[in-house]
């Protein structure tokens, strides 16, 4: 039933072109199209393995026609991919059970296809993933989270005839400079809200909240070290495979004012601020060492330029202050938990 794994991005890729691609030519001849595997996934971040394969995974794409060719041919094409296409590429199955279920898993048929042919148009699919049009505003940024940009740009496109496709990718490809600075200073507040406590938890006994913290705060040096590097830090199953591919990422986070100081010089290298001290130093008059990280954020929150995002509460994007999944999968909602918090529209 099962061919030799291989990444889905190039399954999916051999999919289009052997599969896909040559049913369309017959039957649509000249249909302008983009066909992309993208949207969730570990395929579509490179993270998938063997063990992906028992669900979600396989010969997958997500066709985009124009909105006047997606009414008039969308079910037309669906009911020939049904009919026509093979049953297995590369000895994967092109069939998928249960039937319109949210977790498919791929299966041997003799019959009909249940493909993974998402039919949509571009527009209709950005809303699906914003929760609105993406038009680059303080709120398109701001109320979608880090893994939904990161499934947005990442993936493979294997054909876009009209570009719109390859635009939106563009647009969304990271953030603008000052909003890129919001974020950061956002993330550096986190480590200086907390940065204190391992050794208050040590002084006091608790071992156990010691571990706790240092690991809640090694998180966000992840998440802001992929941040400083231009990557959308990916929801937690990925974090640490996406922190592990940065260049120099074998610092120690068990030593956290190590990790902090590394961390000041990264970002004191990026130019975005004035440079700050990267060096460790009592917590006040309290023997406890930490690098003061507020002083990163009072930088980059002064180098911000453009008056609407240096008048923003200091609380970063979505999913710096919101980590419920419920919430952070719901876009309409999180779109507005955003604009209620940001005081944005």
């Amino acid at each position: 039933m099962t061919g030799a794994f291989l990444l889905g991005l190039t399954l999916c890729e051999v999919f289009y072109r052997d599969a896909v691609r040559p049913l369309l030519d017959r039957a649509y001849p000249g249909l302008p199209h983009a066909a992309a595997r993208i949207g969730p996934g570990s395929d579509v971040l490179g993270y998938d393995s063997a063990r992906s394969t028992d669900h979600d995974w396989g010969p997958r794409l997500t066709l985009f026609l124009s909105a006047a060719d997606a009414a008039r041919h969308a079910t037309g094409i669906d009911t020939m991919l049904r009919e026509r296409l093979p049953k297995h590429v590369l000895g994967w199955p092109t069939h998928f059970t249960p039937p319109d279920a949210r977790v498919r898993v791929m299966t041997a048929t003799d019959g009909p296809v249940a493909h993974r042919v998402d039919i949509t148009t571009v527009p209709d699919w950005t809303v699906g993933q914003f929760g609105a049009p993406f038009r680059g505003t303080l709120l398109d940024w701001l109320g979608t989270p880090t893994q939904v940009l990161a499934e947005t740009t990442a993936g493979a496109v294997y054909h876009d005839d009209d570009g719109d496709l390859t635009a939106l990718r563009a647009a969304t490809a990271w953030y603008p400079d000052d909003v890129w600075r919001y974020v950061l200073a956002a993330q550096w507040t986190h480590i200086a809200q907390e940065e204190a406590f391992p050794g208050r938890a040590a002084e006091a006994g608790d071992h156990l909240g010691g571990h706790v913290v240092t690991a809640r705060l090694a998180r966000h040096v992840m998440r802001l070290r992929l941040l400083q590097a231009r990557r959308y830090p990916p929801y937690s199953k990925w974090l640490g495979t996406a922190h592990a591919a940065l260049p120099g990422a074998g610092i120690d986070l068990d030593d956290l004012c190590g990790a902090y100081e590394d961390t000041g010089r990264r970002q004191n290298a990026l130019g975005l601020a004035e440079t700050v001290e990267a060096t460790r130093r009592a917590y006040f008059d309290r023997p406890y060492q930490v690098i003061d990280a507020g002083r990163y954020a009072a930088a980059l929150t002064a180098a911000i330029s453009d008056p609407a995002v240096a008048a923003l509460p200091p609380v970063g994007g979505i999913d710096q202050y919101v980590d419920n999944t419920d919430l952070l999968g719901r876009p309409a909602l999180r779109r507005a938990v955003a604009a209620a918090v940001l005081g944005t529209s």
